[in-house]
């Protein structure tokens, strides 16, 4: 995605704002007046005329804008029964699905983080502008508008390829599935990325130094890095984590050290009590147990993934735990699945409520 002059934009942006209602029949003026020129539906169903309810199909919308954050309102449902859910940029789900009755409607608003790489930082730069996917079992778009968010706060992560918004199915990191449950005014940017130690996350110019200078005063930053420190010591790992929670604080955020997701590895007795399950390097280093040191060290919130994950995993036992994780898809066991993914930031956002990192009014 090029930079734009900033008149360019402000066109851009303005040809995007479009108004919506919350009647959910055949629009009054067309199709256009609510925002669907910028849409398209494939499959059977679709209706160019009315709302793009389109049964089992998808709709695609694209808006040029210049990098930024914005505030996306749709209006949902149709004459028919109807369930949709949403994407943003690389496979972020923006909202759960919804389900609506016929001739009812239900309006939404998100905020959306566009960027350029739109989805990992060291990943393909993807597509210019905004684009939304609109599915589920049966979707109905009446009416879309997308417009600047004025005062929006943001939800940084920092990670690996746990946490990052995994670019292909059937992968998915607990960050790409967070968006879903925060309200209009708090956009979630996902700068995990796939393979980073703590070590390479310091040192890549496109990783925290690029993060770092994104950051503005009262910005949660969520960082999770371990699954790829398996070589580092105990005393670099440290170092490197305290110089993100410092590095964030000098820009005026606030840090939350969080442990890294389980591997799904169980013991002979059906717990995940052993080195590769709990994120025990080759060297001995654990951890989990060194980020719980330093978060009270440097009196930083804490979320303690691995407890958490690790009582899911244990409660679900050796085969339904499976689907959490891609066992049986890619053998994998450290990957989540959308599931998988879906269940892990929903304990973190739990955390965030439990621990008054993130007011009510924002979570959906």
């Amino acid at each position: 995605m090029r930079s734009r002059p900033a008149l360019v934009a402000a066109l851009a942006v303005a040809a995007c704002v479009v108004a919506t209602t919350p009647a959910v029949a055949a629009p009054a003026r067309g199709a256009h007046s609510h925002g669907l020129h910028h849409c398209t539906t494939s499959g059977a169903g679709s209706d160019a005329a009315g709302p793009a309810n389109a049964g089992a199909a998808t709709t695609l919308c694209h808006f040029d804008v210049a990098p930024g954050t914005y505030d996306v309102t749709v209006t949902l449902g149709g004459a028919e029964a109807a369930s949709t859910s949403v994407q943003a940029e690389a496979r972020r789900t923006v909202l759960h699905e919804t389900a609506t009755a016929p001739g009812v409607a239900v309006r939404r608003t998100f905020t959306v983080d566009v960027r350029t790489p739109e989805g990992e930082p060291t990943g393909p730069a993807g597509t210019p502008g905004l684009d939304l996917t609109f599915g589920g079992s049966a979707p109905a778009l009446s009416s879309i508008r997308v417009r600047p968010a004025g005062h929006a706060r943001q939800l940084l992560l920092l990670g690996d390829s746990t946490v990052c918004d995994q670019p292909g199915e059937p992968y998915s990191g607990w960050g790409q599935q967070l968006p879903q449950y925060l309200k209009r005014g708090f956009s979630v940017a996902n700068y995990a990325d796939s393979g980073e130690s703590s070590v390479s996350y310091r040192e890549n110019p496109a990783l925290f130094p690029t993060v770092q200078q994104k950051i503005r005063r009262g910005d949660l930053a969520l960082i999770q890095l371990a699954h790829n420190d398996k070589q580092t010591d105990a005393a670099t790992y440290r170092a490197n984590l305290a110089a993100l929670v410092e590095g964030v604080r000098a820009r005026g955020g606030n840090p939350v050290l969080v442990t890294p997701i389980v591997r799904r590895w169980f013991h002979t007795d059906g717990t995940l009590n052993n080195d590769t399950a709990l994120l025990v390097n080759g060297l001995g280093v654990d951890h989990p147990a060194e980020i719980r040191a330093l978060a009270a060290t440097l009196r930083a919130p804490l979320i303690d993934l691995t407890a958490l994950t690790k009582a899911r995993v244990e409660q679900l036992g050796p085969e339904a735990s499976k689907a959490l994780y891609l066992t049986a898809e890619k053998r994998d066991n450290t990957h989540t699945s959308v599931r998988g993914a879906t269940e892990y930031a929903q304990l973190v956002l739990s955390e965030l409520r439990t621990q008054r990192l993130l007011p009510n009014r924002v979570i959906r």
